[in-house]
């Protein structure tokens, strides 16, 4: 059995590697595709971090605004929802960074009175604004902007009399990088590498099995003494191992342009935050998802009778999972519920989400693992089934 098994492994990968145009197609392109179109793309994903216009920002100072900043925010077109606080910065910053508020504003306690006894030719410090922000925030990022904006216009309206984030030692913005990551990698990257990964299988799976229907060099596979779920299972086996390979191009091809990409929103972060253990979970889930995509493709190639037909089945199923990779884009975080990992592909888009804000449920990720094992199982025993059926194998 071990020994036929590899024999088929073999076959199927001599037969892929040897075609250098699909070798260099499937493997190598998504990986270049994908770092030219996320270098060239920054401007583009701005959209999704726009803030609704009709957005109110929740904004906390310490103590009440000054009577001239009141005036400033109520004449302004923006909405704001303006408490004072006396709690701790630390408590308050803790508040910023659950994005439970938009921003966190600190004048001097007379500021109207500085302002306008400051005098810019003194040579003394300008009283000073302070105003904490959470870059991984939309809106608090927008906030931040909205509120500069209007004080830097209210000061050019006073000759430069008060400064605001003077402090050069201060980190006024409370996000860490953990956050930026886990916002732009929560995302994309799960609907881009399940998209890639399921190219990748529907671009090599119809001509392995259907393909071979339609040339007919299945039928002398199966009358040698080999059982036909060996057949099934080393195909399975040589066409996930190829579709592998297509998704760590795609994950590279994903990080090195991160660079770049960061750099159209000005910051200046690294993959480096996420562990060897999060890049072996995130291996894992894409090995098990892979094997699964290729089983559920290799069914559906085997019932075809062409490789043409093949694809044209398997288009609604690609859509299928477009959108439900797509769905991780619209969701605040990964599911908790232990349900959503028993739903095949949607799981693994959970699980990656999970990995990706650094808020995966070790139990969920192995049920997800165990989900798709089990149904990657129930795909061969099918495949296996359909090899016997001679109506099905030999119908061209």
């Amino acid at each position: 059995m071990k020994n036929a098994i590899i024999t088929i492994l073999k076959k199927e990968l001599l037969r892929f590697f040897s075609d250098k145009r699909m070798a260099i197609t499937t493997i190598l392109l998504p990986g270049v595709m994908i770092y030219v179109m996320y270098s060239f793309m920054g401007s583009a994903l701005s959209e999704k971090f726009t803030v609704d216009d009709k957005h109110v920002y929740n904004i906390e100072s310490k103590g009440a605004l000054p009577e001239s900043i009141n005036a400033l925010i109520n004449n302004s077109d923006v909405g704001f929802d303006v408490s004072d606080t006396s709690d701790d910065i630390d408590k308050v910053v803790d508040r910023l960074k659950d994005e439970k508020i938009d921003l966190y504003v600190i004048f001097p306690e007379n500021f109207d009175k500085e302002v306008e006894e400051y005098n810019s030719n003194s040579g003394s410090s300008a009283p000073e604004v302070k105003v904490y922000y959470n870059s991984a925030s939309t809106e608090s990022d927008s906030a931040y902007s909205v509120m500069t904006e209007l004080l830097n216009t209210y000061e050019s309206a006073l000759s430069n009399k008060f400064d605001i984030n003077a402090d050069i030692d201060t980190e006024y913005d409370v996000a860490d990088d953990k956050d930026v990551m886990a916002t732009v990698f929560s995302s994309m990257l799960p609907m881009l590498l399940l998209m890639f990964m399921f190219s990748a299988c529907m671009s090599i799976g119809p001509d392995s099995i259907a393909g071979e229907k339609e040339r007919g060099t299945i039928a002398t596979l199966l009358v040698t003494p080999t059982k036909r779920g060996n057949i099934a299972l080393g195909k399975i086996i040589a066409l996930s191992i190829i579709a592998l390979l297509s998704g760590v191009s795609s994950t590279l091809g994903t990080m090195l342009s991160l660079p770049k990409l960061m750099a159209t929103e000005g910051k200046d972060i690294s993959a480096d935050i996420y562990t060897i253990m999060d890049y072996v979970m995130l291996a894992v889930i894409i090995l098990t998802t892979t094997m699964l995509i290729v089983a559920i493709i290799s069914i559906v190639s085997a019932f075809a009778k062409s490789t043409k037909e093949a694809q044209t089945y398997l288009t609604p199923l690609m859509i299928v999972v477009m959108i439900v990779g797509i769905s991780g884009m619209f969701s605040n975080g990964a599911q908790t519920d232990i349900v959503y990992y028993l739903i095949p592909i949607y799981n693994s888009v959970q699980s990656m989400l999970g990995v990706f804000t650094f808020e995966i449920v070790p139990l969920n990720m192995i049920i997800s693992v165990i989900s798709n094992v089990i149904y990657t199982g129930v795909c061969v025993f099918i495949l296996t089934r359909m090899f016997n059926s001679e109506k099905i194998m030999f119908n061209r």
